[in-house]
Formats: structure tokens, C-alpha cells, sequence
């Protein structure tokens, strides 16, 4: 039985204003969230060079457990959008007490990951011992304590599914200035509190993580009565599971593959200096601030075309992505300015100490700047990988990040690098990326239109 129209907006409310109304509120968390992420590596830098190389070599690692919480999160939220367009209640609540299964199972592998693997990670990239002792600290507490960023990822995306992205902003909010807070705090010893350094950084993120998850455990509870969360008589579903993961694997998958890019990245950065992988994860806490948005903004719009694809309206399909494909660009273009007109100033932000011939900005000044020419066509290619898994086709999702990230990136930088010896002419690899990936995109959005949305134009049998 199809639900009445006007009981959710996403099926009734002018496209655009929805469209705002969604992504907004997400938009702004997910800033506060990169300016936290900011926050941590400034302090971090204040303590040595080698402290912010071991934060730096950590994000492979920490995006791993993004990948897997947000692409679980991702299809969650495909299938509790599709599902309340269907009108299929039983479905919803049965979506989201799997998920929350499928979240703790992942958050406990990274527990014992973190405890047995974090020194080895770091030994098997560099022999520096200051960055080994601080990145062993780091991995150890962000891993073992990982329970708070899954459960806060999927309770956002329940938010978010069912139309509450107000409650999500306030969530993150809350998670990310606890963070920015205790950073000093714990960092450097302030008050009562001895000083942890590096070890300091990853206590004060998972004690916001929690805070966060807290909040949107509450607002879940009793805000959301579009999901009822109940785990009386509780056995794995495992054709929601299947569900869950038609959609969610490929984006594991797709977020797990920039793991590995950055991971051969910095294997190759380090054959030139170990400066140049901080400037690598100097470049990856600066462009979140640009990023992050358009990110909310998929966020957004992901419920949107989820629900319209499940309540057959293909026209509000077809202006959400538009609309969403232009906001994107204009966001990626503001940030493509910034970074040609004020790289030394925002590199400036983490130069360390011991930094005093400033190689950090000797470095990092043609990076940014060679680096975000990719950005101009980077928008279409994120709104298309989040309309693929939206449409469940995470699989043509996870071919566009491999083509771009594994198959072109890689290869590129590595051949550069041996071709001219020259670390300016490796930074060309993330433009050509992109001209590759943004291709592919747009085969793929074409073909989803043709088999997908167009055929909803047709009436229904019966």
C-alpha cells in the first residue's frame, strides 16, 4: 500500500527548497567537522614535524573506518529512503536494527586491529622512531575506541533517510566542537590535564565521536518516529543485510580504494622527502573544507532520490540531481580559487617548529595549486557516484573511484615521478584523474537515465 502523498516532504515539497532544506543543515555540520579535523592537525603541528607526519600517515587507516561506517550508513539509508517511499513500515524498522548490527561488527574488527596492528602499520612505512611511538599512540586510541564514530555515522544516516537533517547537523555539531575543545586541552596539558601530544589529539576525537553518537542515539529515540528501534526477539535479516550491502559494499569499497591511494601515494611522496607527505596530509585536512559541503550535499540528496525513485516520480529525480550537479561545481570552483590565490597562507597554518628553511610551503604551495585544477571537474563526478549508489548501483560507483583513484592515479604518479624526478610533475597525476573518472561519470549517468529513471515516465500495468 503506497503511503498517502504530503506525509513525507521528499515526495511533496518544491525540489529545490527541498533539496536546500536537506543538504543545508548537513552542509554546515560536516564544515564544522572539517574545521575540527583542521584544528587537529594545527595543534599537532605546534608539537614537532614528526608528530604531524604521524597524524598524517594515520589517514589511510582512519578513512578505512570512514569507508566502512559510511558505506554501510549509505545503504542503510538507500534502503530506509526506498523503503518509506514504498510505504513499507515492517521493512524500515527491520533496515535499521540490522544496520546498527552490522555497525557494531564493524567497529569491533577495527578494535582488534588497533590493538595488535597499529605499530606494525607505521613500521612499514618509515623508520623514524618519533613518527612510529606517535603514530602507534594515535591509531591505537582511534581504533579500539572506533565504536563511537560507526554508531554516530549510522544514527546521522537514519536522521537523514527519513527527512531530520536539522538533527544530524546538531549531532555532528556537538561531536566536532567537543573535539576542537579538548584538543589544546589534552594536547598540550592544559589546567589538570597532563600533556598527552599526539596521544591527546585521538582522546579528544573519540571523546567527541561518542558525544556525538549520544546525541543522535537521543534524537533517533525520540524524534524520529519514522523509525521505531526495537531489539525484542533480535535475529540477523540476512535479505536486508544483502540489501544493506547491494548498495553499501561497493561504497565500502569505492572509500577503502582512496586508502590505498594514499597509502601508494605516500610511498611515493617519501622517496622525494618525508615533508612531502605532510603536504599530502596538510592537502587532505584543507580540502575537506570544500569537500566536506559537497559531501553534505550528496547527503542530502541521496534520500531525496531514493524515495522518488521508490514513490515513481522521475521528474523530481531527474531536477534534484541537476540542481545538485550545479551546486557541487559552484562549490568546487570557490575552492579551486582559494587554493590558487592563498596556498602559502593556509600552509602557513601548519608549519612546525623545526620547519626553518620552510620547506612545508616550498612544497605544498605548487601542490595545492596543481592539485585543485582536478577539482573543476570533480563536483559532476561525486553527485554521479552518490545518484549510482542512491539508484542501487554502488557497482558503477566503485568503477569510477577504481579508474580514478587506482588505475589512473597511481600508475600516473608513480610513472612521473620516474620519468622526470621531479615532485611538482607527480602532483599532474590528481588532474589527469580526474579528466578520466569525470568520462566515465558521465557514460554512467546516461545509461542509469535510459534504464532507471526514464522507464518510471511510463504508466503501471494495472
Amino acid at each position: 500500500m503506497q503511503r498517502p502523498e504530503g506525509e513525507n516532504k521528499m515526495g511533496v515539497m518544491p525540489v529545490n527548497r527541498l533539496l536546500l532544506n536537506m543538504a543545508i543543515p548537513i552542509m554546515i555540520s560536516m564544515l564544522v567537522q572539517a574545521l575540527y579535523n583542521v584544528v587537529d592537525s594545527y595543534f599537532v603541528a605546534q608539537v614537532s614535524q614528526d608528530a604531524l607526519n604521524a597524524v598524517s600517515l594515520a589517514f589511510p587507516v582512519q578513512n578505512l573506518m570512514i569507508a566502512v561506517s559510511v558505506g554501510t550508513g549509505v545503504g542503510l539509508n538507500a534502503l530506509l529512503s526506498r523503503s518509506l517511499g514504498q510505504g513499507n513500515q515492517e521493512m524500515v524498522n527491520r533496515s535499521a536494527v540490522n544496520g546498527l548490527f552490522l555497525i557494531f561488527l564493524s567497529s569491533m574488527a577495527f578494535v582488534v586491529l588497533g590493538l595488535t596492528c597499529s605499530r606494525l602499520f607505521y613500521t612499514a612505512q618509515t623508520d623514524i622512531p618519533g613518527i612510529i611511538e606517535y603514530g602507534a599512540d594515535y591509531l591505537t586510541i582511534c581504533c579500539s575506541l572506533s565504536l563511537g564514530l560507526f554508531t554516530a555515522v549510522c544514527m546521522e544516516r537514519m536522521l537523514q533517510a527519513t527527512g531530520r537533517t536539522f538533527y544530524t547537523m546538531i549531532a555532528q555539531a556537538v561531536g566536532a566542537l567537543t573535539n576542537i575543545i579538548l584538543d589544546p586541552i589534552l594536547i598540550f596539558g592544559l589546567g589538570p590535564f597532563p600533556r598527552m601530544e599526539v596521544a591527546g589529539a585521538a582522546l579528544a576525537t573519540v571523546i567527541g565521536q561518542f558525544l556525538g553518537c549520544g546525541v543522535g542515539v537521543f534524537f533517533n529515540l525520540t524524534r524520529n518516529p519514522d523509525i521505531q528501534l526495537s531489539f525484542r526477539g533480535f535475529r540477523p535479516h540476512w535479505p536486508t543485510i544483502k540489501a544493506i550491502y547491494s548498495v553499501g559494499l561497493p561504497g565500502i569499497v569505492m572509500q577503502s580504494i582512496g586508502s590505498v591511494m594514499v597509502f601508494g601515494m605516500n610511498q611515493i611522496l617519501i622517496a622525494f622527502t618525508d615533508t612531502a607527505t605532510a603536504v599530502f596530509g596538510v592537502y587532505f585536512k584543507l580540502q575537506s573544507f570544500f569537500f566536506m559541503p559537497v559531501f553534505g550535499l550528496c547527503n542530502g540528496m541521496v534520500p531525496i532520490v531514493a524515495y522518488n525513485f521508490g514513490a515513481r516520480k522521475p521528474d523530481r529525480i531527474v531536477k534534484t540531481i541537476r540542481l545538485s550537479v550545479m551546486y557541487a561545481t559552484i562549490l568546487m570552483a570557490v575552492g579551486f580559487a582559494v587554493f590558487q590565490l592563498f596556498p602559502a597562507t593556509l600552509l602557513d597554518m601548519f608549519r612546525s617548529k623545526d620547519d626553518l628553511a620552510g620547506d612545508l610551503i616550498a612544497i605544498g604551495v605548487p601542490a595545492l595549486r596543481i592539485i585543485s585544477f582536478s577539482w573543476l571537474l570533480a563536483g559532476f563526478g561525486i553527485i554521479c557516484s552518490s545518484v549510482f549508489q542512491a539508484l542501487d548501483h554502488g557497482v558503477l560507483s566503485l568503477v569510477s573511484s577504481l579508474v580514478r583513484q587506482l588505475i589512473v592515479l597511481l600508475p600516473a604518479a608513480f610513472l612521473l615521478a620516474r620519468l622526470f624526478q621531479n615532485l611538482d610533475v607527480v602532483w599532474l597525476a590528481f588532474p589527469l584523474a580526474e579528466l578520466f573518472s569525470c568520462a566515465l561519470c558521465a557514460g554512467f549517468i546516461r545509461r542509469v537515465y535510459r534504464r532507471d529513471i526514464l522507464p518510471l515516465r511510463a504508466p503501471q500495468a494495472g
